[in-house]
C-alpha cells in the first residue's frame, strides 16, 4: 500500500486546487492526495471530483457541511488517514506557498533520519519567506520567538502548516482533545509532540505567499494563538503529557 498521504484543507481554493494537485502527483515520489473541503461555495470539490476521475486510486475528498476552522479539517483528515493505515501524514496548504518539490525532503527526515515529525521550516536558517510585506514577517518571526519563550520548545518555526507525522505520532494524541481551530492549531500539535519526546526535525524551505485567492489569517485566528499559547502552557503543568 502507498505510505504517503497529503492533506489539503480547502475553502474557496478553485484558483488552486487542480494545478496543486498535480504538482503534488508530478513529484518523483507517489503521493496520495486528501482534500478535505468545507463545501466551498466557489465550486472546489467539484473541481477535485473531475481530478478523481483522472487520479482514481490516488486522490481522495472529504466534503464537510461548512467552514469549521484548520484545526478540525485537518483532525478529520488525521483520522481519515489513521483508518487507511498511512505511514506519514502530511500538512500542506493549497496556495503553493508550500512548495511541492519540498515533500520529498520531508518525508526523508521522517522515513530516513527517523524523525516522528518534520517541519518545513521558514526560520531555521534565517529568514526564508517570498513576496511578505515586513510587518507579517515581524508578526510571523515574533510569533515563533514568543512560543519558544512561552513553551520552552526548541522549534524555530512552531507556527508552520508544512509538516509531515509519522503515524506512531498522530496515534500518540488523543485528537479529540485538540482544542484550537485556527493557527494555534499549529503550535498546540507541535508542543504535544514536544512533550512527548519524539523526535523532530526542521527543514529549511522557502515560503511563498499565495498569488491566487485570499488569505484566511484573521484577527480572531491571531488573538487564538496569543492566548492559547499562555493556556496550553499553564495547562500542561498539571497535566502528564509524556508517554
Amino acid at each position: 500500500m502507498q505510505d504517503a498521504v497529503v492533506i489539503i484543507p480547502t475553502y474557496n481554493e478553485i484558483e488552486n486546487i487542480e494545478a496543486i494537485i498535480e504538482a503534488v502527483f508530478s513529484q518523483e515520489k507517489l503521493f496520495h492526495v486528501l482534500v478535505v473541503d468545507d463545501n466551498s461555495p466557489d465550486g472546489t470539490a467539484d473541481k477535485v471530483r473531475v481530478l478523481k476521475n483522472k487520479y482514481p486510486e490516488s486522490l481522495f475528498l472529504e466534503v464537510r457541511e461548512k467552514k469549521s476552522g484548520l484545526g478540525t479539517a485537518y483532525i478529520h483528515g488525521f483520522k481519515w488517514c489513521l483508518d487507511r493505515k498511512y505511514e506519514y501524514v502530511f500538512e500542506m496548504d493549497a496556495d503553493f506557498s508550500h512548495n511541492p518539490k519540498d515533500l520529498i525532503k520531508l518525508y526523508n527526515a521522517c522515513y530516513k533520519e527517523g524523525a516522528a515529525l518534520s517541519i518545513g521550516s521558514r526560520y531555521v536558517k534565517g529568514v526564508n519567506v517570498v513576496n511578505w510585506p515586513l510587518s507579517r514577517i515581524i508578526l510571523s518571526y515574533g510569533a515563533s520567538m514568543y512560543v519558544r519563550l512561552i513553551t520552552g520548545m526548541r522549534i524555530k518555526d512552531s507556527t508552520a502548516g508544512f509538516i509531515c507525522y509519522h503515524k506512531s505520532v498522530l496515534e500518540s494524541i488523543n485528537l479529540n482533545d485538540i482544542k484550537f481551530i485556527g493557527y494555534a492549531f499549529q503550535i498546540e500539535m507541535k508542543f504535544k509532540v514536544y512533550l512527548k519526546q519524539f523526535k523532530i526535525i526542521e527543514v529549511p524551505v522557502i515560503f511563498t505567499d499565495r498569488v491566487r485567492g485570499k488569505s484566511k489569517l484573521s484577527s480572531g485566528i491571531i488573538s487564538e494563538a496569543i492566548f492559547g499559547v499562555i493556556s496550553m502552557k499553564f495547562k500542561s503543568l498539571f497535566n502528564s503529557e509524556k508517554k
